[in-house]
Protein backbone atom coordinates (compact mmCIF):
# COMPACT_ATOMS: atom_id res chain seq x y z
CA UNK A 1 0.00 0.00 0.00
CA UNK A 2 1.73 3.41 -0.96
CA UNK A 3 1.56 6.67 0.93
CA UNK A 4 -1.54 8.20 0.10
CA UNK A 5 -3.53 5.37 0.21
CA UNK A 6 -2.34 4.59 3.45
CA UNK A 7 -3.35 8.47 4.98
CA UNK A 8 -6.76 8.07 2.91
CA UNK A 9 -7.48 5.02 5.13
CA UNK A 10 -6.25 6.69 8.08
CA UNK A 11 -8.66 9.24 7.22
CA UNK A 12 -11.33 7.20 6.98
CA UNK A 13 -10.93 5.66 10.04
CA UNK A 14 -10.48 8.83 12.05
CA UNK A 15 -13.95 10.67 10.24
CA UNK A 16 -15.60 7.54 10.70
CA UNK A 17 -14.73 7.51 14.80
CA UNK A 18 -15.94 11.54 14.65
CA UNK A 19 -18.84 10.59 13.42
CA UNK A 20 -19.99 8.31 15.96
CA UNK A 21 -19.49 11.21 18.27
CA UNK A 22 -22.58 13.55 18.92
CA UNK A 23 -22.43 16.75 17.89
CA UNK A 24 -21.33 19.90 20.08
CA UNK A 25 -22.98 22.74 17.48
CA UNK A 26 -27.01 23.19 17.55
CA UNK A 27 -26.94 23.97 13.56
CA UNK A 28 -25.13 21.93 11.34
CA UNK A 29 -22.40 22.92 8.75
CA UNK A 30 -24.64 22.83 5.91
CA UNK A 31 -27.36 24.72 7.79
CA UNK A 32 -24.72 27.24 8.30
CA UNK A 33 -23.68 27.57 4.62
CA UNK A 34 -27.28 27.72 3.74
CA UNK A 35 -27.84 30.72 5.92
CA UNK A 36 -24.97 32.55 4.52
CA UNK A 37 -26.12 32.08 0.68
CA UNK A 38 -22.67 29.55 0.16
CA UNK A 39 -23.38 26.72 -1.94
CA UNK A 40 -22.29 23.24 -1.78
CA UNK A 41 -19.81 23.90 -5.12
CA UNK A 42 -18.56 26.48 -3.39
CA UNK A 43 -17.89 24.45 -0.46
CA UNK A 44 -16.44 21.65 -2.52
CA UNK A 45 -14.77 24.45 -4.56
CA UNK A 46 -12.96 25.33 -1.16
CA UNK A 47 -12.09 21.78 0.14
CA UNK A 48 -10.56 20.94 -3.51
CA UNK A 49 -8.08 24.23 -2.70
CA UNK A 50 -7.41 22.98 0.88
CA UNK A 51 -6.83 19.56 -0.54
CA UNK A 52 -4.29 21.17 -2.64
CA UNK A 53 -3.11 23.68 -0.13
CA UNK A 54 -1.86 20.42 2.34
CA UNK A 55 -0.12 19.11 -0.64
CA UNK A 56 -2.99 15.98 -0.72
CA UNK A 57 -4.42 14.16 -4.19
CA UNK A 58 -7.83 15.42 -5.64
CA UNK A 59 -9.06 11.94 -4.41
CA UNK A 60 -9.00 14.01 -0.63
CA UNK A 61 -11.08 16.18 -1.49
CA UNK A 62 -14.45 14.25 -0.28
CA UNK A 63 -12.27 13.48 3.21
CA UNK A 64 -11.76 16.97 3.62
CA UNK A 65 -15.43 17.83 3.10
CA UNK A 66 -16.18 15.57 5.61
CA UNK A 67 -13.83 16.74 7.60
CA UNK A 68 -15.28 20.00 7.75
CA UNK A 69 -18.71 18.78 8.97
CA UNK A 70 -17.45 16.62 11.52
CA UNK A 71 -15.40 19.42 12.92
CA UNK A 72 -17.10 20.45 16.15
CA UNK A 73 -16.53 17.01 17.04
CA UNK A 74 -13.17 18.15 17.86
CA UNK A 75 -12.99 20.30 21.43
CA UNK A 76 -10.67 23.63 21.11
CA UNK A 77 -8.66 25.24 23.29
CA UNK A 78 -7.08 28.25 22.42
CA UNK A 79 -4.98 30.45 25.31
CA UNK A 80 -3.87 33.98 24.76
CA UNK A 81 -0.30 34.60 26.44
CA UNK A 82 2.13 37.52 25.53
CA UNK A 83 0.43 38.81 22.43
CA UNK A 84 -1.15 40.88 20.64
CA UNK A 85 -4.76 39.19 19.36
CA UNK A 86 -3.52 39.71 15.73
CA UNK A 87 -3.36 35.79 15.01
CA UNK A 88 -7.41 35.66 15.98
CA UNK A 89 -8.04 38.76 14.27
CA UNK A 90 -5.73 37.48 11.16
CA UNK A 91 -8.19 34.53 11.17
CA UNK A 92 -11.89 36.06 12.15
CA UNK A 93 -11.65 39.51 10.97
CA UNK A 94 -12.69 39.07 7.47
CA UNK A 95 -15.32 41.31 5.36
CA UNK A 96 -17.86 38.94 4.39
CA UNK A 97 -18.66 35.65 5.67
CA UNK A 98 -16.10 33.23 3.99
CA UNK A 99 -15.52 29.11 4.75
CA UNK A 100 -12.64 29.28 6.17
CA UNK A 101 -13.96 31.95 9.11
CA UNK A 102 -17.20 29.86 9.24
CA UNK A 103 -15.18 26.17 9.63
CA UNK A 104 -13.41 28.18 12.83
CA UNK A 105 -17.04 29.03 13.76
CA UNK A 106 -18.17 25.59 13.42
CA UNK A 107 -15.17 23.91 15.10
CA UNK A 108 -16.15 23.20 18.96
CA UNK A 109 -14.35 25.96 20.18
CA UNK A 110 -14.49 25.60 24.69
CA UNK A 111 -12.34 28.78 25.24
CA UNK A 112 -11.23 31.38 23.48
CA UNK A 113 -10.41 34.84 25.62
CA UNK A 114 -11.21 37.14 22.80
CA UNK A 115 -14.99 35.32 21.24
CA UNK A 116 -16.50 33.87 24.39
CA UNK A 117 -18.97 35.79 25.83
CA UNK A 118 -17.82 34.70 30.18
CA UNK A 119 -15.28 36.90 32.42
CA UNK A 120 -13.78 36.63 35.30
CA UNK A 121 -14.47 33.16 37.19
CA UNK A 122 -16.65 31.72 34.89
CA UNK A 123 -14.19 32.33 32.50
CA UNK A 124 -11.89 30.57 34.53
CA UNK A 125 -14.64 27.77 34.95
CA UNK A 126 -15.32 27.42 31.41
CA UNK A 127 -11.74 27.06 30.63
CA UNK A 128 -10.93 23.93 33.70
CA UNK A 129 -14.15 22.38 32.90
CA UNK A 130 -13.09 21.87 28.84
CA UNK A 131 -9.24 20.80 29.91
CA UNK A 132 -10.97 18.20 32.36
CA UNK A 133 -14.04 16.87 30.25
CA UNK A 134 -11.98 16.27 27.55
CA UNK A 135 -8.27 15.65 28.42
CA UNK A 136 -6.53 13.56 26.04
CA UNK A 137 -8.77 14.65 23.45
CA UNK A 138 -8.82 18.65 22.69
CA UNK A 139 -6.54 20.42 19.80
CA UNK A 140 -4.87 23.32 22.29
CA UNK A 141 -3.93 26.70 19.82
CA UNK A 142 -1.95 29.08 21.77
CA UNK A 143 -1.16 32.53 20.40
CA UNK A 144 1.65 34.55 22.52
CA UNK A 145 4.82 34.38 23.72
CA UNK A 146 5.57 32.37 27.18
CA UNK A 147 7.15 34.95 30.01
CA UNK A 148 9.57 32.68 32.08
CA UNK A 149 11.52 35.41 34.07
CA UNK A 150 10.83 35.13 37.37
CA UNK A 151 9.08 32.39 37.20
CA UNK A 152 6.73 33.74 34.68
CA UNK A 153 5.37 36.63 36.61
CA UNK A 154 5.44 39.10 34.01
CA UNK A 155 2.33 37.33 32.77
CA UNK A 156 -0.60 36.85 34.18
CA UNK A 157 -4.36 35.95 33.23
CA UNK A 158 -7.66 35.61 34.92
CA UNK A 159 -9.39 36.10 38.53
CA UNK A 160 -6.87 33.56 40.01
CA UNK A 161 -4.13 34.82 38.83
CA UNK A 162 -2.32 32.08 37.30
CA UNK A 163 0.97 33.12 34.80
CA UNK A 164 1.06 32.06 31.33
CA UNK A 165 3.78 29.17 31.74
CA UNK A 166 1.67 27.61 34.63
CA UNK A 167 -1.36 27.45 32.32
CA UNK A 168 0.39 26.56 29.23
CA UNK A 169 1.77 23.68 31.07
CA UNK A 170 -1.46 22.75 32.66
CA UNK A 171 -2.85 22.90 29.22
CA UNK A 172 -0.27 20.94 26.99
CA UNK A 173 -0.57 18.05 29.60
CA UNK A 174 -4.12 17.32 28.25
CA UNK A 175 -4.11 18.28 24.61
CA UNK A 176 -3.97 15.52 21.99
CA UNK A 177 -1.81 17.92 20.24
CA UNK A 178 -0.51 21.50 20.21
CA UNK A 179 -0.54 24.33 17.80
CA UNK A 180 1.63 27.58 18.00
CA UNK A 181 -0.62 30.05 16.05
CA UNK A 182 2.06 32.64 15.37
CA UNK A 183 5.58 34.08 15.64
CA UNK A 184 5.03 34.88 19.30
CA UNK A 185 3.28 31.27 20.48
CA UNK A 186 5.92 29.67 17.74
CA UNK A 187 9.50 31.56 18.95
CA UNK A 188 8.64 33.94 21.23
CA UNK A 189 8.44 36.84 18.78
CA UNK A 190 8.99 40.54 19.40
CA UNK A 191 8.78 39.53 22.92
CA UNK A 192 11.66 37.77 22.75
CA UNK A 193 13.93 40.57 21.15
CA UNK A 194 16.89 41.65 22.29
CA UNK A 195 17.41 42.09 25.22
CA UNK A 196 13.95 40.29 26.24
CA UNK A 197 13.88 41.23 29.84
CA UNK A 198 10.32 39.02 30.96
CA UNK A 199 12.03 36.01 29.26
CA UNK A 200 9.91 35.21 26.31
CA UNK A 201 9.89 32.29 24.95
CA UNK A 202 7.94 29.61 22.61
CA UNK A 203 5.68 27.01 23.68
CA UNK A 204 7.99 24.31 22.03
CA UNK A 205 10.62 25.56 25.19
CA UNK A 206 8.58 25.54 28.12
CA UNK A 207 6.83 22.52 26.93
CA UNK A 208 7.91 18.55 26.71
CA UNK A 209 5.24 17.58 24.05
CA UNK A 210 5.58 18.50 20.23
CA UNK A 211 3.96 21.46 18.98
CA UNK A 212 3.36 22.86 15.21
CA UNK A 213 4.56 26.00 15.08
CA UNK A 214 2.53 28.20 12.27
CA UNK A 215 5.35 30.85 12.21
CA UNK A 216 4.09 34.57 10.63
CA UNK A 217 2.87 37.68 12.18
CA UNK A 218 0.12 37.02 11.83
CA UNK A 219 0.03 33.73 9.55
CA UNK A 220 -2.28 33.02 6.74
CA UNK A 221 -5.80 32.31 7.95
CA UNK A 222 -5.09 29.62 5.39
CA UNK A 223 -2.36 27.81 7.69
CA UNK A 224 -4.52 28.05 10.78
CA UNK A 225 -7.21 26.82 8.91
CA UNK A 226 -5.47 23.82 7.08
CA UNK A 227 -3.34 23.23 10.24
CA UNK A 228 -6.73 22.09 12.50
CA UNK A 229 -8.54 20.69 9.40
CA UNK A 230 -5.19 18.12 9.17
CA UNK A 231 -5.95 17.50 12.43
CA UNK A 232 -9.73 16.73 12.52
CA UNK A 233 -9.08 14.74 9.60
CA UNK A 234 -6.48 12.40 10.46
CA UNK A 235 -6.10 12.94 14.26
CA UNK A 236 -2.34 13.64 13.75
CA UNK A 237 0.33 16.28 13.22
CA UNK A 238 1.53 17.16 9.54
CA UNK A 239 4.98 16.66 8.19
CA UNK A 240 7.47 19.16 9.92
CA UNK A 241 10.44 21.14 8.85
CA UNK A 242 13.31 21.47 11.25
CA UNK A 243 11.62 24.85 12.74
CA UNK A 244 8.33 22.26 13.55
CA UNK A 245 6.26 24.29 10.82
CA UNK A 246 4.44 22.25 8.22
CA UNK A 247 6.16 21.40 5.09
CA UNK A 248 2.97 22.35 2.81
CA UNK A 249 3.02 25.54 4.30
CA UNK A 250 6.75 26.74 4.92
CA UNK A 251 8.23 24.72 2.46
CA UNK A 252 9.58 26.87 -0.02
CA UNK A 253 11.39 30.53 0.04
CA UNK A 254 8.95 33.75 -0.23
CA UNK A 255 11.88 34.59 -2.89
CA UNK A 256 11.42 31.80 -5.08
CA UNK A 257 7.15 32.49 -5.50
CA UNK A 258 7.20 36.13 -5.82
CA UNK A 259 5.68 38.01 -8.35
CA UNK A 260 8.76 40.16 -8.58
CA UNK A 261 11.24 37.49 -8.64
CA UNK A 262 11.82 37.94 -12.42
CA UNK A 263 13.04 41.79 -11.64
CA UNK A 264 15.19 40.33 -9.61
CA UNK A 265 16.72 37.99 -11.99
CA UNK A 266 17.21 40.66 -14.72
CA UNK A 267 18.73 42.96 -11.83
CA UNK A 268 15.97 45.42 -11.46
CA UNK A 269 15.93 47.55 -8.29
CA UNK A 270 13.72 49.73 -5.94
CA UNK A 271 16.61 52.09 -4.91
CA UNK A 272 14.52 54.01 -2.46
CA UNK A 273 10.74 53.98 -2.02
CA UNK A 274 8.34 55.89 -3.96
CA UNK A 275 11.21 55.98 -7.19
CA UNK A 276 10.49 54.56 -10.58
CA UNK A 277 11.42 51.26 -9.60
CA UNK A 278 8.73 51.06 -6.89
CA UNK A 279 6.11 52.02 -9.34
CA UNK A 280 6.98 49.81 -12.08
CA UNK A 281 7.08 46.91 -9.55
CA UNK A 282 11.23 45.78 -9.05
CA UNK A 283 12.31 44.19 -6.81
CA UNK A 284 12.52 45.06 -3.65
CA UNK A 285 15.72 43.59 -2.33
CA UNK A 286 17.85 46.80 -1.68
CA UNK A 287 14.97 48.38 0.26
CA UNK A 288 15.14 45.53 2.71
CA UNK A 289 13.10 42.41 1.42
CA UNK A 290 13.96 39.18 3.36
CA UNK A 291 12.02 36.93 1.00
CA UNK A 292 15.73 34.93 0.55
CA UNK A 293 16.05 34.30 3.90
CA UNK A 294 11.81 33.64 4.43
CA UNK A 295 10.25 30.31 4.46
CA UNK A 296 6.08 30.99 3.95
CA UNK A 297 3.58 30.73 1.14
CA UNK A 298 2.70 34.53 1.48
CA UNK A 299 3.33 34.56 -2.26
CA UNK A 300 0.81 32.26 -3.35
CA UNK A 301 -2.05 32.38 -0.10
CA UNK A 302 -2.23 35.87 0.45
CA UNK A 303 -4.08 37.69 2.72
CA UNK A 304 -7.85 39.64 3.16
CA UNK A 305 -9.61 36.71 0.67
CA UNK A 306 -5.95 35.43 -1.27
CA UNK A 307 -6.29 39.48 -2.23
CA UNK A 308 -2.68 41.04 -1.34
CA UNK A 309 0.66 40.54 0.62
CA UNK A 310 3.51 43.19 1.72
CA UNK A 311 5.48 42.86 -1.53
CA UNK A 312 2.55 42.88 -3.83
CA UNK A 313 1.37 46.44 -1.60
CA UNK A 314 5.25 47.69 -2.47
CA UNK A 315 6.75 46.55 0.98
CA UNK A 316 9.62 43.85 1.37
CA UNK A 317 8.72 40.77 3.38
CA UNK A 318 10.13 41.50 7.04
CA UNK A 319 10.93 37.56 7.42
CA UNK A 320 8.45 37.75 10.32
CA UNK A 321 7.59 33.71 9.81
CA UNK A 322 11.67 32.65 10.87
CA UNK A 323 13.19 32.37 14.58
CA UNK A 324 14.57 35.88 15.72
CA UNK A 325 13.54 37.62 13.00
CA UNK A 326 13.31 40.53 14.96
CA UNK A 327 16.92 40.36 15.77
CA UNK A 328 18.34 38.56 13.02
CA UNK A 329 16.24 40.35 9.91
CA UNK A 330 16.48 44.03 10.92
CA UNK A 331 16.89 46.92 9.83
CA UNK A 332 13.69 45.94 8.14
CA UNK A 333 14.57 48.22 5.47
CA UNK A 334 18.18 47.52 4.45
CA UNK A 335 19.51 44.59 2.57
CA UNK A 336 21.47 41.50 4.59
CA UNK A 337 23.44 41.04 2.17
CA UNK A 338 26.41 38.66 3.35
CA UNK A 339 24.73 38.60 6.74
CA UNK A 340 23.23 35.78 7.31
CA UNK A 341 24.79 33.48 4.40
CA UNK A 342 26.19 30.69 6.81
CA UNK A 343 25.57 27.24 4.17
CA UNK A 344 24.15 26.24 1.05
CA UNK A 345 20.55 26.26 1.88
CA UNK A 346 21.01 30.39 2.92
CA UNK A 347 22.20 31.93 -0.25
CA UNK A 348 19.72 33.68 -0.98
CA UNK A 349 20.82 33.81 -4.45
CA UNK A 350 23.02 36.25 -4.23
CA UNK A 351 26.22 34.68 -2.98
CA UNK A 352 28.20 34.88 -5.87
CA UNK A 353 28.78 33.90 -10.12
CA UNK A 354 30.25 30.77 -8.81
CA UNK A 355 28.26 29.09 -6.49
CA UNK A 356 24.97 30.78 -8.67
CA UNK A 357 26.66 28.74 -11.46
CA UNK A 358 27.20 25.78 -9.64
CA UNK A 359 23.37 25.79 -7.80
CA UNK A 360 21.95 26.26 -11.33
CA UNK A 361 20.07 29.33 -10.22
CA UNK A 362 20.61 31.04 -13.42
CA UNK A 363 20.48 34.05 -12.05
CA UNK A 364 22.40 36.91 -15.04
CA UNK A 365 25.63 38.36 -13.59
CA UNK A 366 24.41 42.09 -14.01
CA UNK A 367 21.58 41.09 -11.46
CA UNK A 368 23.92 39.60 -8.59
CA UNK A 369 26.71 42.73 -9.17
CA UNK A 370 23.36 44.98 -8.61
CA UNK A 371 22.53 43.52 -5.23
CA UNK A 372 26.15 42.97 -4.49
CA UNK A 373 26.77 47.01 -4.80
CA UNK A 374 23.86 47.84 -2.79
CA UNK A 375 24.69 46.25 -0.21
CA UNK A 376 28.26 47.42 0.05
CA UNK A 377 26.61 50.80 -0.29
CA UNK A 378 24.85 50.01 3.06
Amino acid sequence: MDTHSALFEQGRKRLEALRQLPPRQETSLQERMLKLGITRRDFMKWSASVTALLALPLPFTNLVAEAAELADRVPLIWLHLAECTGCSESLVRTDTPNLDSLIFDHISLEYHETLMAAAGWQAEENLEHAMEAYKGNYLLAVEGAVPTANNGTFLTVGCKGHTGMQIIKEAAEGAAAIISVGTCASFGGVQAAAPNPTGAKGVYEVIDKAVVNLGGCPPSEKNIVGTLMYFVMFGRLPALDMFNRPKWAYGARVHDNCERRGRFDAGEFVEKFGDEGAKEGYCLYKVGCKGPYTYNNCPTERFNHHVSWPVLAGHGCMGCSEPNFWDDMADFEKPLGRQLLHGLDATADTIGGVILAATVVGIGAHAVASVFAGSKED
